[in-house]
């Protein structure tokens, strides 16, 4: 690759962070979130197990003989390692034999099935996770505020400049997918179709080589992108299923077919959060579903543009789902890590950054500055109950991240605004 013309991402310091810190360094994330690009970038030379030519040769090759694949100046890229799972084991073994670090890169955009793995690589091989871009990373976001400087307790008020809403529709549709960023958005809008489309047709079966029901994996994706950025559970989505496609899907297959979505970086969901907090406060345990990108979403509602701005309930959840995946990136840059927190009593917060400090930040995101002073409101009201609960540890810093705002400021209040067209890490 031209290293010129490349286009930094966040991730690049975390990645040469590892380098110089392991043997081996293993890239995770969907397809077509930029895993080969960068990784190329880092790397001194390569070799593309999937590539196509002479019949596949290189898998053959790696297949027959997996130490030839590893020469190579190091670092030495291993693009798509998990179609010859066996790799893994080679290269743990290799890096032991040189005692170096930095000898490989690895990229997976799905995670094999243990067979055939015999070691965990564990001190060896670290693995990193890859998102689709930020709006930082994609230029939207100017980068004026960072959620470090705010996780800390750090603000400052400025002015950002006006925001568009077809702005935040075009980066829910465009979706943060590096080859999607130049071209029209009606173009633009075909990449997530088709992505959904070759994962039903193909993927499902090339993974682990275990035949599954395409039509039920067509339902279970309509039926997440409905409940994109809620709580619900496997029963109600299969409930879901039932009452809007007059369907039914058993739970176990659920489960079964949710587990195939995390292995192929498909679904990114939000954690909960709730330990550092140590109140008598029963948290609910629930995950927050989300895409790896909220275009996914997008596509399979097969929502345009004119439909979302007609449709602002579904436009608000998937601008969340925009923020959240912008602030998980965000956090895991500076070692902190994004939750989200619900509690028995109804209470909520839409997302949660953890420092690795213990010490964290809540966040109520609104597309819309007239819904400010609600989540404002919110979030006094979580920290205040928090604070008279034995134990409570309140939240340091209290934050609104606002789709149509043109300024970040500290409130009377003491909660923060930043628009996320303003936000880096």
């Amino acid at each position: 690759m031209d290293k010129k013309i490349y286009k930094k991402r966040i991730i690049d310091s975390k990645v040469q962070e590892y380098l110089e810190s392991f043997g081996a360094v293993c890239v995770e994330g969907p397809k077509w979130c930029g895993k080969t690009w960068t990784s190329s970038f880092h790397s001194n030379s390569e070799i593309y197990i999937g590539d196509p030519t002479g019949n596949f040769q290189n898998r053959r090759l790696a297949s027959i003989s997996p130490k030839t694949v590893l020469e190579g100046d190091a670092p030495h890229l291993i693009d798509e390692w998990q179609e010859v799972p066996e790799l893994w084991d080679a290269v743990r073994h290799e890096v032991d034999n040189r005692n170096a670090k930095g000898q490989f890169i690895m990229t997976g955009s799905a995670t094999p099935n243990r067979k055939g793995i015999m070691h965990s690589g564990a001190g060896r091989i670290a693995t990193i996770r890859m998102r689709p871009m930020s709006l930082y990373e994609t230029g939207v976001s100017s980068g004026t505020i960072s959620l470090e400087e705010i996780c800390n307790g750090e603000y400052k008020d400025v002015l950002t400049g006006e925001v568009d809403l077809k702005t935040i529709i075009d980066s829910i549709v465009r979706g943060g997918w590096p080859a999607n960023q130049d071209i029209d958005l009606d173009k633009a809008a075909l990449l997530p179709k088709e992505y959904m489309k070759v994962f039903v047709s193909d993927d499902i079966d090339r993974v682990d080589g275990i035949k599954r029901d395409k039509h039920k994996m067509e339902l279970l994706l309509r039926s997440l992108a409905r409940n994109e950025s809620t709580t619900v559970t496997n029963q109600k989505i299969k409930n879901d299923i039932k009452e809007i496609d007059n369907d039914d899907i058993v739970v176990e297959t659920v489960a079964s077919y949710l587990n195939l979505l995390e292995r192929m970086f498909l679904i990114d969901n939000q954690k909960p959060f709730g330990n550092t907090i140590r109140s008598s406060v029963r948290i609910k345990q629930a995950e927050k579903r989300h895409f790896a990108d909220p275009s996914l979403a997008c596509a399979l509602l097969n929502a345009t543009p004119e439909m979302l701005l007609g449709d602002l309930n579904t436009l608000g959840f998937l601008f969340e789902a925009l923020c959240e995946r912008d602030l998980k990136i965000y956090a895991e840059s500076f070692g902190a890590q994004l939750y989200h927190y619900q509690d028995y009593r109804n209470k909520e917060i839409d997302a949660v950054v953890e420092l690795p400090s213990g010490d964290w930040c809540a966040i109520e995101v609104k597309l819309g500055a007239n819904q400010i002073d609600t989540a404002a409101k919110s979030l006094l009201n979580i920290s205040d109950s928090i604070k008279k609960e034995k134990n409570g540890k309140p939240p340091k810093s209290l934050v609104v991240v606002c789709g149509l705002t043109n300024a970040a400021y500290k409130r009377e209040d003491g909660v923060y605004v930043v628009p996320i067209t303003a936000l880096r890490p």
